[in-house]
C-alpha cells in the first residue's frame, strides 16, 4: 500500500469509528419492567413471546434499544412491593403489570406508567375510573368475562351434556380473579347448572380442593385462569384425568399441555394490542389519555386425544366450530 493511501485510509476510520460511537450512545434504550405474581416472564413463554412480536413490530430489539427487567412473586403475592421497589430502583420507563396483585402494587406503590393485562375487570376492582377514561397512570386490555362465560358454559354442556353440576376452580386472593368467578357463577345458575366453588389462595390449598371435589365428584370443572391456577395445572391435568372429568379453560395454551378445550382471547393479538400500548406510553402519551382496549378475536381450542382419553365424543358440529384441534 503505498503511503499517502495508508494515511488517507487511516483517516476515513478516525472519523467513522466517532460518528459510529456517537450513533449509539445517542440511541435511547427503553427499561420496561415485566412485573406478576408467578414465575418471571421470560421472551419465549405464553406472555413474553407476543409481546415481543408486538414490540419488534413496532421498532423495538430487545438488548437494543429495548431491554427488559423482570420481577416475579413466585405464587407468593406478599413479595410483590419488595420486587417493584426493585424495578423502581432499577430505572424503567414503564411497568407492564400481569394480574391484579401486581397491578394493585404498581398502582399504589409508583408514580410511574403502567400497562396491565389479565386483571379481571380493572373498573369493578377499582383500578381505573373507566375504560375510556382510566384517569391514574394505568391503562391496558379489558376483561370481558361477563361476555365469555355463559359461551364457556355452553361449550362445556355441549361436549358433556349430562353435566348439572360444575366445579369451579379459581384464585380466592385475587380479587379480579372472584369477580371473574363470580360472573362464571352467575352465568352457570341462569343456565339451570349448580356450582361448588372451590377458591384457592396458595398452591398449599389445592390438595385440599381437590380432595373435597372428589368426594363430592361434580360433572364438569370450570377453572379460571391466573398465574396460581397455571403453576398448578399439571396437578389439574391429573385429577381430570384420572376421574374422567371434563374441564374447561379459558387459555389455548393449556388445551396443548394436556387440557380438554379453551375458549378465550387470542393471547397473540391481546399482547399485540398491550405492545402497541407500551409504545404509544414510550414514545410520550399519558396513560390517562389511552382508553382501555379489548379483544376481538376468540379462539375455541379442543383436545381430541384428552377427549379420548375421558370417553367422551365431540360432536362434529363442535369440532367445526373450533379454531384449533389437537390430535
Amino acid at each position: 500500500m503505498r503511503r499517502r493511501d495508508f494515511f488517507a485510509l487511516l483517516s476515513s476510520a478516525a472519523i467513522a469509528v466517532p460518528w459510529e460511537a456517537a450513533g449509539q450512545t445517542e440511541a435511547r434504550v427503553h427499561r420496561v419492567a415485566l412485573f406478576n405474581p408467578g414465575i418471571p416472564v421470560a421472551d419465549g413463554s405464553l406472555y413474553g413471546a407476543p409481546l415481543v412480536r408486538g414490540l419488534e413490530k413496532r421498532g423495538y430489539l430487545l438488548g437494543r434499544n429495548i431491554v427488559f427487567e423482570r420481577r416475579g412473586a413466585e405464587g407468593r403475592v406478599e413479595h410483590l412491593p419488595r420486587l417493584l421497589e426493585e424495578l423502581v430502583a432499577s430505572k424503567i420507563d414503564v411497568i407492564f403489570a400481569l394480574g391484579y396483585p401486581a397491578a394493585l402494587v404498581a398502582k399504589n406503590g409508583t408514580t410511574l406508567p403502567v400497562v396491565v393485562f389479565s386483571v379481571g375487570d380493572p373498573v369493578a376492582t377499582g383500578l381505573v375510573d373507566s375504560l375510556a377514561a382510566p384517569g391514574g397512570r394505568m391503562t391496558g386490555i379489558a376483561d370481558l368475562a361477563a361476555k365469555l362465560a355463559p359461551k364457556r358454559l355452553q361449550l362445556l354442556k355441549e361436549i358433556a351434556p349430562a353435566m348439572r353440576r360444575v366445579a369451579m376452580l379459581w384464585n380466592a386472593g385475587d380479587p379480579g380473579m372472584t369477580l371473574r368467578y363470580r360472573v362464571s357463577e352467575a352465568a352457570a345458575q341462569a343456565l339451570g347448572i349448580n356450582v361448588e366453588a372451590l377458591g384457592v389462595r396458595s398452591i398449599e390449598d389445592f390438595e385440599p380442593a381437590l380432595t373435597a371435589m372428589k368426594q363430592n365428584m361434580p360433572d364438569a370443572m370450570f377453572v379460571v385462569d391466573d398465574r396460581l391456577t397455571g403453576m398448578n395445572r399439571g396437578r389439574i391435568f391429573e385429577f381430570a384425568a384420572a376421574n374422567r372429568l371434563p374441564a374447561m379453560y379459558e387459555l389455548d395454551a393449556l388445551v396443548r399441555a394436556g387440557g380438554l378445550m379453551s375458549y378465550g382471547p387470542d393471547l397473540d393479538e391481546s399482547l399485540d394490542r398491550a405492545a402497541s400500548l407500551i409504545d404509544r406510553i414510550l414514545k410520550g402519551a399519558n396513560p390517562k389519555d389511552l382508553p382501555f382496549e379489548q379483544p376481538t378475536r376468540y379462539r375455541l381450542a379442543i383436545n381430541l386425544k384428552t377427549a379420548k382419553a375421558l370417553g367422551l365424543t365431540v360432536a362434529p358440529a363442535l369440532l367445526a366450530q373450533a379454531d384449533e384441534v389437537i390430535e
